[in-house]
């Protein structure tokens, strides 16, 4: 399991070795065939939600109180004015600053869960005109780790969505048992505007750790970035699976055994979101319907909801047999409480 650390963090499911990330999923499995101990009684896990949520937040509530525990949410963009910055002078409109917030949350509670992402926050209009190399550096998420004294839990930053990579590992886990050599297919979908790439990056690092073939099929230009790529592939390889990608949607979905859909900006438009817009305004067959599923191998479709229909997939597809996607999202409340059970449990 987790290794025990003075602090163990959970940002990213890459950060951990693949016998853990195994050992998490066959909990996850367990818990959900009943075998549940309330190992967090007396724990209070602190939520705090800087973009709305509906999964994230219900499931995290409610995987506290199945374990025994409590998650209390803390939630309020508009009100929070923390500053990150370093030797600053706070004569300005931010009214505390991390270094206290963080340690005085970590006196109150046993574990701190941080969803802060700019895409989700902001529409594709007023969202940041900064670089992905800003954006990158996760600056809310990696202060809180850094001054926190307990586990801080990503629920989603700007560059992953670890624990949306760890219930689709379970669910995957779940439908098709040894995973090894089953091909997985990542693809871009149209979508009105941009979203973050995190739920995207963390999907991918998740196949890859279960060893399968996986496929990241895209538009040219919807590039990930190439440092995420590189890890995804020496994952892959751990693992005994492989990894390509194509930029013919048809050709990817091929003997697929699972599909996962999921829009994603483009990096090169990144903060220059009317030129991407145009951009992607071309790309509305990227969709994911019956003839392209009928390629598939009797494949299952995944997305992390939420989706828009008959925009990204077909409702023929959605609602058809294949589709796991409720599956899927309620598989997130079990992983989260394999992950919360291992690091908050005593």
């Amino acid at each position: 399991m987790l290794q025990q650390q003075t602090t163990t963090h959970f940002l990213n499911t890459a950060d951990l070795p693949q016998e853990e990330i195994q050992a998490l999923i066959s909990l996850a499995l367990d818990l959900k065939q009943g075998k549940v101990q309330k190992s967090l009684a007396g724990k209070t896990l602190a939520t705090l939600f800087f973009n709305p949520s509906v999964r994230t937040r219900v499931s995290f509530a409610t995987a506290m109180s199945r374990l025994g525990g409590q998650a209390l949410e803390i939630s309020g963009n508009n009100v929070w004015s923390f500053e990150y910055a370093d030797d600053v002078v706070m004569d300005g409109s931010t009214i505390e600053h991390v270094k206290e917030v963080a340690p005085v949350l970590s006196r109150y509670c046993d574990g701190l869960a941080i969803r802060c992402s700019e895409l989700v926050t902001k529409s594709t209009e007023s969202a940041s005109t900064g670089s992905w190399a800003e954006s990158k550096q996760d600056i809310v998420l990696n202060s809180f780790a850094k001054y926190a004294s307990v586990p801080v839990i990503n629920m989603e930053s700007n560059v992953y969505h670890p624990c949306q990579g760890l219930g689709d590992a379970v669910t995957i886990k779940e439908q098709l048992g040894e995973t090894k050599g089953k091909k997985y297919v990542h693809t871009w979908a149209y979508h009105p505007k941009a979203l973050p790439m995190a739920t995207t990056n963390s999907q991918l690092l998740a196949a890859c750790d279960l060893g399968m073939d996986v496929v990241l099929a895209h538009p040219q230009g919807w590039e990930l970035d190439p440092e995420i790529l590189e890890v995804a592939q020496k994952r892959v390889i751990q693992s005994g699976g492989s990894f390509s990608i194509s930029y013919d949607q048809k050709e990817a979905l091929e003997d697929a055994d699972i599909v996962c859909a999921k829009s994603w900006g483009a990096l090169p438009y990144y903060g220059n979101w009317e030129a991407e817009k145009q951009a992607r305004a071309q790309l509305k067959d990227w969709i994911v319907d019956e003839p392209k599923m009928a390629r598939t191998r009797q494949g299952k479709f995944m997305h992390c909801l939420p989706v828009r229909r008959n925009v990204e997939v077909t409702q023929g597809v959605l609602d058809g047999p294949g589709s796991i996607v409720i599956d899927e999202a309620e598989n997130r409340m079990w992983a989260q409480m394999a992950l919360l059970a291992t690091l908050l449990g005593n």
